[in-house]
């Protein structure tokens, strides 16, 4: 068996990182891994439809699987129309009927975080807040504790400080989640956007509960508040993008 008729044999098998790889090994390779038999078997392994016309849609099956298949490169944002200092937030938090936490807090002390945190934290948290990602996180002053078993539930909103408007983040709702390994109860709230962005859906706003259990089964010992857009922000300018997109009243 011939070089080429080896080559002809194992590039089928290849997937598409490692068969553009030995398109740079020698000329010979190139021009035997350029067939595009070897690429129609990739796209058939990834899109199966499209395979079942006698003609690729683009010029080659090359150029479709080096076209969809490579990896996006993150765009640039444009700087942020808001900033922090332009917001402030209001937050308040019940256990059943009982309003034990209602603070207004400004854009930049969330951008501050919990610099030191207390004494005694669960190592998981302490890395979780350690990271260096991008976290809106606040001290609670005073502390409070809540009684496992008691209903928990949380709003949010946002106030613009350039136009005196008011924007909702999470509206009464429910700390349904527990995690006792992270030691931090998450409630949630899906964004509501202007009418200006109508294909936006779908992207929750969560706040979290950081606590420490104080001696007394069942009992949170709650020392700081964490809101984050995960499944869509991640970095301080995508948060205030997001924020910006919000139905302002």
């Amino acid at each position: 068996m011939t070089n080429e008729e080896i080559l002809k044999a194992v590039f089928p098998l290849l997937d598409g990182l490692d068969l553009a790889s030995c398109m740079v090994v020698s000329k010979q390779w190139k021009d035997i891994a350029r067939d595009d038999y070897f690429w129609k078997c990739l796209c058939a392994r990834r899109w199966p439809s499209i395979c079942k016309r006698p003609n690729p849609p683009t010029v080659t099956y090359f150029k479709l699987y080096q076209t969809f298949y490579k990896r996006q490169q993150r765009r640039t944002l444009l700087p942020p129309r808001l900033s922090l200092d332009d917001l402030e937030f209001f937050i308040d938090i019940w256990t059943e009927d009982k309003l034990i936490f209602s603070e207004v807090v400004p854009g930049p002390v969330f951008q501050n975080g919990i610099k030191i945190p207390p004494p005694g934290i669960s190592d998981m948290l302490r890395y979780h807040l350690e990271d260096p990602e991008y976290k809106m996180t606040i001290p609670v002053e005073p502390r409070f504790t809540i009684p496992w078993s008691q209903t928990v539930t949380a709003s949010v909103l946002v106030g613009r400080k350039d136009s005196n408007r008011v924007a909702c983040i999470i509206n009464k709702s429910r700390f349904d989640y527990i995690d006792r390994s992270s030691h931090r109860a998450h409630a949630f709230e899906y964004l509501d956007f202007a009418p200006a962005y109508p294909f936006t859906s779908g992207i929750r706003a969560w706040i979290s509960l950081h606590f420490m259990e104080d001696g007394n089964e069942g009992v949170l010992d709650v020392f700081g508040l964490e809101m984050d857009f995960c499944e869509a922000a991640s970095t301080k300018e995508e948060v205030l993008w997001l924020l910006d997109m919000l139905d302002w009243k």
